[in-house]
Order: structure tokens, then sequence, then C-alpha cells
């Protein structure tokens, strides 16, 4: 029996969404009420650049329907840390440095209620000078996993394509946490990854089909149409959401506008190319 699939966009606020995804003259204000008419799930970007008040958190639930699921990323300052560019790797995950954002990150996602989603720990690219390598790395998530509530579920997402190996997949076993399956300029296609490792971590996955922002900002500035044709990697996508299926409760999948140009037609292609694998011959 195959899982629930959820699919939805990275983000909901974009401006150059209306006329084409929202009505003409669709206010900021009521984007995510629409949003929640056309897809189950949302992933809130926003919440990496600043911890959410718990205020405007409630008002993401009261905006959406039950069994609408919203899915956040854990803020800068805890997977990042860094004030510029580079990440400071003396401070990622460090409750002495993060703590107060961890507790006040988590408050305001408690808000969702049962709209909440999977918490994403999206890292950054992190050279040798932050961590010589996975095992560093694994060594600091480590006790970070294990401390985390319960309630709530998680993903991760690693930004070295050699972190992908067994010391990182079995910690995320063993804490019941989703590798996040990321579609990204510099990292492995998922599907290269699933020839050489079982990517199935918990009972749920979660895909991000991100891109390359650099082509497609070179190819629009606005997103509000496909202007890049990424059928070559969604078949892909399909084939492995679909073979992953069985052994999941659910499965979560993304798509960004620098993916193509335009986030919710890209996951739509997506979801028609899983149905289509998935439908009864």
């Amino acid at each position: 029996m195959n899982g629930r699939f959820l699919y939805g966009t990275s983000s909901w606020s974009e401006s150059s969404w209306v006329g084409s995804f929202y009505p003409s003259g669709t206010k900021a204000a009521d984007m995510l009420g629409v949003y929640a008419t056309r897809f189950e799930t949302v992933e809130a970007d926003n919440t990496y650049y600043r911890v959410p008040a718990p205020a405007l958190v409630r008002g993401w639930r009261a905006r959406t329907p039950a069994g609408f699921r919203l899915a956040s990323k854990f803020p800068r300052s805890i997977v990042h840390a860094g004030e510029g560019q580079k990440p400071d790797a003396t401070k990622v995950l460090v409750r002495d440095h993060v703590g107060r954002d961890l507790d006040h990150y988590l408050e305001s996602m408690r808000e969702l209620g049962d709209r909440a989603g999977p918490l994403v720990l999206q890292f950054p690219y992190f050279d040798r000078a932050a961590f010589t390598g996975v095992g560093p790395f694994v060594d600091r998530l480590a006790p970070f996993l294990a401390a985390l509530p319960k309630e709530f579920r998680y993903a991760v997402e690693v930004r070295n394509k050699a972190w992908i190996q067994p010391a990182l997949l079995d910690l995320l076993r063993a804490h019941e946490t989703a590798l996040v399956l990321v579609d990204l300029a510099y990292m492995p296609h998922p599907a290269d990854l699933a020839r050489e490792h079982d990517l199935v971590t918990t009972d749920f996955t979660y895909a991000r089909l991100i891109g390359d922002r650099k082509k497609i900002d070179a190819l629009t500035q606005r997103f509000d149409r496909i202007v890049l044709d990424q059928t070559p990697s969604l078949e892909r996508w399909a084939e492995l959401l679909a073979g992953l299926s069985p052994r999941v409760r659910e499965t979560y999948a993304y798509a960004n506008n620098h993916y193509a140009g335009h986030g919710p037609e890209s996951i739509r292609d997506l979801a028609r190319r899983v149905q289509e694998r998935l439908a009864p011959d």
C-alpha cells in the first residue's frame, strides 16, 4: 500500500504569482488562505530568516483547513550561526549559543497544533575549516537531535555530497528523522544517491526541488511561468518517490520557483508523473 502524498511549494507569498496562480487582486494577507485551497501543504521559508512570533503562527493556522500541513525551517541562527555568508561552526547547534532561539522557535511552532508538518534543519555547505568531515558533524548533530521534543517530526538537509553515507543515515534512523532529498545544482540527484544508499530513514519522505538559482535568474525576473524544461529530472523524481512510497506513511514534496521558473506548475507536474506510476494497470 502506498503512503499519502502531500505536494506544495517553498513559500506562498510570491507577488508574481498574482494573476497566474492567485486570482488578480489577491492581497498578501490573503495568499495563504487561497493557497490552502489548491495544495495540502506548504514549506515556510521565512522561518529560516527570523523566529516567527506566536501570534503570526496562530494566524497561519487560522487561515488553513484541517488536514493542511505547514512545514518550516529552523532559523538560520541555529543551523548557520554566522553573521555573513560563512557559517560559524563554533556555534552551530551548540545549546549555549542557539538555545534561546531554539526554545522560541519551538514555542511558536506549537501554535500550529495539528497543522504542523516536519521541521527542517537545512544546513549550508560546510568547508573543512568548519567540519573536517561527516564524523565531527554527526557528533554535533547527535545530541541536538536527541534533545528535541518528540511532539514534532524532523528532517535534515545537508549540502556536502560526501556526507550522504552510513554515519549520517544511521544517526537519522536512530532518531526517526528524515533525510531531505534535495535537487540542487551541486548535489547529486537523489535518484543517483538511491543507487548507493537506502534513503528511507523514518516513516516519511521529504523532497525539495530547489534547482539552480543563477540559471533561472538569468532567464526570468518573474516566477509566473515555466522557463526551463526539467522533464528528465522530474521523471527521475517520480520514479524514485513512487518507488519509496510503499515504505513510508507520507511523502512531502515541495518545488521552489528556481527549479523551473514557477513552483506551483513544477510541483503539479511532479504530482502527475508520480500518479501515473502509482495508478493500477
